[in-house]
Protein backbone atom coordinates (compact mmCIF):
# COMPACT_ATOMS: atom_id res chain seq x y z
CA UNK A 1 0.00 0.00 0.00
CA UNK A 2 1.92 2.83 1.52
CA UNK A 3 5.39 3.86 3.31
CA UNK A 4 4.73 7.63 4.91
CA UNK A 5 7.80 9.61 5.23
CA UNK A 6 7.61 12.52 7.56
CA UNK A 7 10.78 14.96 7.35
CA UNK A 8 11.55 17.48 9.24
CA UNK A 9 8.00 18.57 9.42
CA UNK A 10 7.47 22.26 11.16
CA UNK A 11 4.14 23.69 11.35
CA UNK A 12 3.23 27.32 12.67
CA UNK A 13 0.60 30.09 12.45
CA UNK A 14 2.52 33.42 12.62
CA UNK A 15 4.50 33.08 16.44
CA UNK A 16 2.01 30.20 17.26
CA UNK A 17 3.79 26.71 16.44
CA UNK A 18 1.46 23.71 16.11
CA UNK A 19 4.34 21.39 15.40
CA UNK A 20 7.78 21.08 15.88
CA UNK A 21 10.29 18.91 14.39
CA UNK A 22 8.41 15.63 13.60
CA UNK A 23 10.61 12.78 12.13
CA UNK A 24 8.75 9.49 11.52
CA UNK A 25 8.91 6.66 8.87
CA UNK A 26 5.95 5.00 8.51
CA UNK A 27 6.17 1.52 7.34
CA UNK A 28 3.94 -0.06 4.34
CA UNK A 29 0.81 -1.97 6.37
CA UNK A 30 2.05 -0.37 9.79
CA UNK A 31 -0.80 0.67 11.93
CA UNK A 32 0.71 3.90 13.57
CA UNK A 33 -0.97 5.87 16.43
CA UNK A 34 -0.81 9.50 17.56
CA UNK A 35 -1.08 9.94 21.13
CA UNK A 36 -1.24 13.10 23.09
CA UNK A 37 -3.65 15.48 25.04
CA UNK A 38 -6.14 17.98 23.20
CA UNK A 39 -3.72 20.87 21.58
CA UNK A 40 -0.41 18.75 21.50
CA UNK A 41 -0.74 18.80 17.55
CA UNK A 42 -1.53 15.58 16.82
CA UNK A 43 -4.48 15.91 14.56
CA UNK A 44 -2.52 18.51 12.68
CA UNK A 45 0.03 16.12 11.82
CA UNK A 46 -2.89 13.67 10.07
CA UNK A 47 -4.11 17.13 8.55
CA UNK A 48 -0.33 17.73 7.01
CA UNK A 49 -0.18 13.98 5.68
CA UNK A 50 -3.86 13.71 3.94
CA UNK A 51 -3.16 17.47 2.54
CA UNK A 52 -6.00 19.57 4.46
CA UNK A 53 -2.80 21.76 6.06
CA UNK A 54 0.33 22.46 4.04
CA UNK A 55 3.59 22.24 6.46
CA UNK A 56 5.38 25.01 6.73
CA UNK A 57 8.63 23.55 6.72
CA UNK A 58 9.67 19.82 6.01
CA UNK A 59 8.58 17.17 2.98
CA UNK A 60 5.75 14.56 3.69
CA UNK A 61 6.94 11.58 1.55
CA UNK A 62 4.80 8.76 0.53
CA UNK A 63 6.61 5.51 -1.42
CA UNK A 64 9.26 7.91 -2.57
CA UNK A 65 7.53 10.70 -4.13
CA UNK A 66 6.88 14.00 -2.55
CA UNK A 67 3.24 15.49 -1.54
CA UNK A 68 3.22 18.55 -0.55
CA UNK A 69 2.11 20.09 -4.09
CA UNK A 70 -0.54 17.34 -4.29
CA UNK A 71 -3.82 18.18 -3.57
CA UNK A 72 -5.42 16.21 -0.81
CA UNK A 73 -7.97 14.22 -3.19
CA UNK A 74 -4.87 12.91 -5.23
CA UNK A 75 -2.89 11.62 -2.32
CA UNK A 76 -5.21 8.36 -2.46
CA UNK A 77 -5.86 8.50 1.35
CA UNK A 78 -9.60 8.29 3.03
CA UNK A 79 -9.89 9.82 6.49
CA UNK A 80 -12.73 8.59 8.95
CA UNK A 81 -13.41 11.88 11.32
CA UNK A 82 -14.92 11.97 15.06
CA UNK A 83 -18.66 13.02 13.31
CA UNK A 84 -19.78 10.53 11.60
CA UNK A 85 -20.31 12.98 8.38
CA UNK A 86 -22.93 10.72 6.97
CA UNK A 87 -25.46 12.02 4.52
CA UNK A 88 -28.74 12.01 6.31
CA UNK A 89 -30.90 11.89 3.32
CA UNK A 90 -29.37 8.85 1.92
CA UNK A 91 -29.70 5.07 2.58
CA UNK A 92 -26.39 3.47 4.18
CA UNK A 93 -25.93 1.13 0.92
CA UNK A 94 -25.57 5.09 -1.01
CA UNK A 95 -23.21 6.95 1.97
CA UNK A 96 -20.83 4.01 1.37
CA UNK A 97 -21.24 3.94 -2.46
CA UNK A 98 -20.66 7.55 -2.38
CA UNK A 99 -16.96 7.95 -3.06
CA UNK A 100 -17.33 5.55 -5.90
CA UNK A 101 -19.46 7.83 -8.07
CA UNK A 102 -16.54 10.73 -6.73
CA UNK A 103 -14.37 8.88 -8.30
CA UNK A 104 -16.29 7.39 -11.40
CA UNK A 105 -15.53 3.91 -10.40
CA UNK A 106 -18.18 2.08 -13.26
CA UNK A 107 -21.35 1.58 -12.30
CA UNK A 108 -21.69 -1.99 -12.91
CA UNK A 109 -18.82 -2.25 -10.27
CA UNK A 110 -20.56 -0.37 -6.89
CA UNK A 111 -22.65 -3.16 -5.95
CA UNK A 112 -20.46 -6.03 -5.33
CA UNK A 113 -17.88 -3.34 -3.80
CA UNK A 114 -20.74 -1.44 -1.66
CA UNK A 115 -21.64 -5.13 -0.30
CA UNK A 116 -18.08 -6.67 0.34
CA UNK A 117 -17.13 -3.34 2.40
CA UNK A 118 -20.92 -3.63 4.66
CA UNK A 119 -19.68 -7.34 5.34
CA UNK A 120 -16.24 -6.36 6.28
CA UNK A 121 -17.67 -3.84 9.30
CA UNK A 122 -20.78 -6.32 9.60
CA UNK A 123 -23.62 -3.96 8.04
CA UNK A 124 -25.14 -6.08 5.60
CA UNK A 125 -28.52 -5.97 6.73
CA UNK A 126 -28.71 -2.47 7.08
CA UNK A 127 -27.51 -0.88 3.65
CA UNK A 128 -31.58 0.09 3.00
CA UNK A 129 -31.79 2.07 6.24
CA UNK A 130 -31.10 5.62 6.71
CA UNK A 131 -27.85 6.98 9.60
CA UNK A 132 -30.85 8.12 11.80
CA UNK A 133 -32.34 4.59 12.23
CA UNK A 134 -28.86 3.40 13.16
CA UNK A 135 -26.89 3.26 16.51
CA UNK A 136 -24.07 5.48 17.34
CA UNK A 137 -21.89 2.02 16.33
CA UNK A 138 -23.34 1.29 13.42
CA UNK A 139 -23.11 4.97 12.18
CA UNK A 140 -19.43 4.39 13.06
CA UNK A 141 -18.90 1.06 10.96
CA UNK A 142 -20.74 2.84 8.16
CA UNK A 143 -18.32 5.57 7.97
CA UNK A 144 -15.58 2.86 8.18
CA UNK A 145 -17.21 0.92 5.25
CA UNK A 146 -17.19 3.92 3.13
CA UNK A 147 -13.61 4.84 4.03
CA UNK A 148 -12.66 0.95 3.02
CA UNK A 149 -15.22 1.20 -0.28
CA UNK A 150 -12.07 3.27 -1.92
CA UNK A 151 -9.40 0.61 -1.13
CA UNK A 152 -6.70 3.77 -0.45
CA UNK A 153 -3.51 3.34 0.15
CA UNK A 154 -3.78 5.07 3.66
CA UNK A 155 -6.41 5.14 6.23
CA UNK A 156 -6.44 8.17 8.48
CA UNK A 157 -8.64 8.09 11.40
CA UNK A 158 -9.36 11.33 13.75
CA UNK A 159 -10.72 9.81 16.93
CA UNK A 160 -13.03 8.32 15.60
CA UNK A 161 -14.64 6.49 18.79
CA UNK A 162 -14.72 9.09 21.04
CA UNK A 163 -18.87 9.41 20.48
CA UNK A 164 -18.97 5.70 21.63
CA UNK A 165 -20.17 4.41 24.86
CA UNK A 166 -17.34 2.19 26.51
CA UNK A 167 -18.81 -1.35 25.30
CA UNK A 168 -18.98 0.34 21.95
CA UNK A 169 -15.56 1.39 21.48
CA UNK A 170 -14.25 -1.60 22.67
CA UNK A 171 -15.88 -3.45 20.21
CA UNK A 172 -15.21 -1.39 17.50
CA UNK A 173 -11.55 -1.37 18.80
CA UNK A 174 -11.63 -4.75 17.51
CA UNK A 175 -13.29 -4.81 14.63
CA UNK A 176 -10.43 -1.67 13.53
CA UNK A 177 -7.40 -3.82 14.12
CA UNK A 178 -9.17 -7.04 12.19
CA UNK A 179 -10.25 -4.90 9.20
CA UNK A 180 -6.81 -3.24 8.63
CA UNK A 181 -4.76 -6.26 9.09
CA UNK A 182 -7.07 -8.28 6.70
CA UNK A 183 -6.86 -5.32 3.97
CA UNK A 184 -3.18 -4.55 5.14
CA UNK A 185 -3.57 -1.01 4.47
CA UNK A 186 -1.51 1.63 6.29
CA UNK A 187 -3.11 3.38 8.98
CA UNK A 188 -2.29 6.38 11.05
CA UNK A 189 -4.62 7.04 13.68
CA UNK A 190 -5.40 9.88 15.82
CA UNK A 191 -6.52 9.73 19.73
CA UNK A 192 -5.96 10.82 23.57
CA UNK A 193 -7.25 7.87 24.81
CA UNK A 194 -4.02 5.83 26.21
CA UNK A 195 -6.34 2.51 26.19
CA UNK A 196 -6.89 2.97 22.28
CA UNK A 197 -3.41 3.54 21.66
CA UNK A 198 -2.41 0.23 23.41
CA UNK A 199 -4.69 -2.24 22.31
CA UNK A 200 -4.44 -0.91 18.47
CA UNK A 201 -0.61 0.30 17.50
CA UNK A 202 2.20 -1.58 15.99
CA UNK A 203 3.66 1.68 17.05
CA UNK A 204 2.47 4.67 19.49
CA UNK A 205 3.77 8.54 18.72
CA UNK A 206 3.32 10.27 21.86
CA UNK A 207 3.43 14.33 21.47
CA UNK A 208 2.90 17.27 23.93
CA UNK A 209 2.96 20.97 22.86
CA UNK A 210 3.90 19.82 19.40
CA UNK A 211 6.68 17.84 19.74
CA UNK A 212 7.05 14.10 19.76
CA UNK A 213 8.00 12.77 23.21
CA UNK A 214 8.96 9.51 22.36
CA UNK A 215 7.88 6.61 19.52
CA UNK A 216 7.79 2.65 20.23
CA UNK A 217 5.87 -0.56 19.98
CA UNK A 218 3.16 -0.43 22.89
CA UNK A 219 5.25 -2.60 25.28
CA UNK A 220 8.58 -0.53 24.72
CA UNK A 221 6.32 3.02 25.73
CA UNK A 222 5.31 1.18 28.95
CA UNK A 223 7.91 -0.37 30.45
CA UNK A 224 10.88 2.22 28.93
CA UNK A 225 9.45 5.66 29.02
CA UNK A 226 11.31 8.36 28.12
CA UNK A 227 10.52 11.33 30.56
CA UNK A 228 8.11 11.49 33.47
CA UNK A 229 5.45 13.01 30.64
CA UNK A 230 5.72 9.69 28.67
CA UNK A 231 5.14 7.58 32.15
CA UNK A 232 2.62 9.77 33.46
CA UNK A 233 0.47 9.28 30.03
CA UNK A 234 0.61 5.87 29.90
CA UNK A 235 -1.57 3.29 32.21
CA UNK A 236 -4.27 3.44 34.07
CA UNK A 237 -3.98 3.98 36.97
CA UNK A 238 -0.39 6.25 35.65
CA UNK A 239 2.82 5.38 36.92
CA UNK A 240 3.26 7.18 40.70
CA UNK A 241 5.96 9.47 40.20
CA UNK A 242 7.32 10.70 43.51
CA UNK A 243 9.73 13.82 44.05
CA UNK A 244 12.22 13.46 46.69
CA UNK A 245 16.20 13.21 46.88
CA UNK A 246 18.68 10.90 46.11
CA UNK A 247 22.25 10.27 47.94
CA UNK A 248 24.27 7.63 48.32
CA UNK A 249 22.02 5.39 46.46
CA UNK A 250 19.33 6.12 48.89
CA UNK A 251 16.24 7.77 47.81
CA UNK A 252 14.15 9.46 50.62
CA UNK A 253 10.59 11.57 50.42
CA UNK A 254 8.34 11.86 52.99
CA UNK A 255 7.15 8.60 54.05
CA UNK A 256 9.51 6.68 51.71
CA UNK A 257 12.78 5.22 51.41
CA UNK A 258 13.64 2.94 48.82
CA UNK A 259 17.81 1.68 48.95
CA UNK A 260 20.42 0.07 46.72
CA UNK A 261 20.09 2.57 44.00
CA UNK A 262 22.38 3.58 41.23
CA UNK A 263 25.00 5.49 43.17
CA UNK A 264 25.97 7.56 40.23
CA UNK A 265 22.57 9.80 40.49
CA UNK A 266 22.51 12.24 42.97
CA UNK A 267 20.11 15.27 44.07
CA UNK A 268 16.53 16.39 42.98
CA UNK A 269 14.95 13.00 41.39
CA UNK A 270 11.85 11.70 40.68
CA UNK A 271 11.55 8.44 41.42
CA UNK A 272 8.83 6.58 39.08
CA UNK A 273 6.67 3.13 40.34
CA UNK A 274 3.72 1.41 38.53
CA UNK A 275 0.69 0.23 40.81
CA UNK A 276 1.38 -3.04 39.53
CA UNK A 277 4.31 -2.95 41.17
CA UNK A 278 3.80 -2.22 44.64
CA UNK A 279 2.74 -4.64 46.79
CA UNK A 280 0.75 -4.44 50.16
CA UNK A 281 3.52 -5.75 52.67
CA UNK A 282 4.77 -4.58 56.48
CA UNK A 283 8.22 -6.74 55.87
CA UNK A 284 11.00 -4.90 53.63
CA UNK A 285 8.28 -2.01 52.71
CA UNK A 286 9.74 1.33 51.46
CA UNK A 287 6.69 3.22 52.55
CA UNK A 288 4.63 4.24 55.46
CA UNK A 289 1.86 6.08 55.39
CA UNK A 290 -2.31 6.20 55.49
CA UNK A 291 -5.20 4.74 53.51
CA UNK A 292 -6.68 7.15 51.61
CA UNK A 293 -8.93 5.17 49.73
CA UNK A 294 -10.10 1.93 48.54
CA UNK A 295 -11.91 0.97 45.09
CA UNK A 296 -12.88 -3.07 44.98
CA UNK A 297 -13.27 -3.36 41.09
CA UNK A 298 -14.06 -6.80 41.33
CA UNK A 299 -10.75 -8.28 39.75
CA UNK A 300 -8.64 -6.32 41.56
CA UNK A 301 -8.88 -3.67 44.59
CA UNK A 302 -7.41 -0.11 44.38
CA UNK A 303 -5.47 1.37 47.39
CA UNK A 304 -4.65 5.09 47.33
CA UNK A 305 -1.87 5.53 49.86
CA UNK A 306 -0.91 8.98 51.62
CA UNK A 307 2.79 9.64 52.18
CA UNK A 308 2.89 13.03 53.73
CA UNK A 309 1.32 15.28 50.34
CA UNK A 310 2.08 12.69 48.30
CA UNK A 311 -0.90 10.31 47.13
CA UNK A 312 0.51 6.86 45.76
CA UNK A 313 -1.47 4.18 43.91
CA UNK A 314 -0.96 0.49 44.58
CA UNK A 315 -2.83 -2.41 42.59
CA UNK A 316 -3.74 -4.77 45.46
CA UNK A 317 -5.48 -8.21 45.92
CA UNK A 318 -9.06 -8.80 44.99
CA UNK A 319 -9.99 -9.06 48.51
CA UNK A 320 -7.67 -6.55 50.05
CA UNK A 321 -10.26 -4.41 52.29
CA UNK A 322 -9.02 -1.58 54.76
CA UNK A 323 -10.19 1.45 57.07
CA UNK A 324 -9.74 4.63 56.02
CA UNK A 325 -6.82 6.30 57.49
CA UNK A 326 -5.04 3.45 59.12
CA UNK A 327 -1.79 2.96 59.11
CA UNK A 328 -0.48 0.92 56.00
CA UNK A 329 3.20 -0.14 54.86
CA UNK A 330 3.97 -0.72 51.22
CA UNK A 331 6.87 -2.31 49.38
CA UNK A 332 8.27 -1.47 45.72
CA UNK A 333 9.54 -4.26 43.42
CA UNK A 334 13.00 -3.17 43.15
CA UNK A 335 13.54 -4.46 39.37
CA UNK A 336 10.47 -2.11 38.51
CA UNK A 337 11.63 1.54 39.74
CA UNK A 338 12.60 3.86 37.61
CA UNK A 339 14.30 7.04 37.80
CA UNK A 340 14.21 10.75 36.25
CA UNK A 341 16.23 13.85 36.18
CA UNK A 342 14.24 16.61 38.81
CA UNK A 343 14.18 19.35 36.65
CA UNK A 344 13.97 18.36 33.10
CA UNK A 345 11.71 15.02 33.51
CA UNK A 346 14.12 12.98 31.56
CA UNK A 347 14.49 9.20 32.09
CA UNK A 348 17.86 8.37 34.30
CA UNK A 349 19.38 5.63 32.86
Amino acid sequence: MARIELNDIQKRWGPVWGVRDVNIDIADEEFVVFLGPSGCGKTTTMRMIAGLEDPSEGEIIMDGEVMNEIDARDRDVAMVFQGYALYPNMTIFENIRFPLRMRNIPKQEHDALVRRAAELVELTDYLDRKPAALSGGQRQRAALARAIVREPQVFLMDEPLSNLDAKLRQAMRVQIKHIQRELKITTVYVTHDQIEAMTLADRIVIMQSGAIQQIGTPDEIYNDPANTFVANFIGSPPMNLIEGTLEGGIFRAEGIEVGGLPGHHSGTITLGIRPEDCTVAAEGAHLSGTVFGVEPTGDTTYLTMKAGNKLIEVKADRDYRADLNIDEKVRFDPTRIYLFDGESGERLR
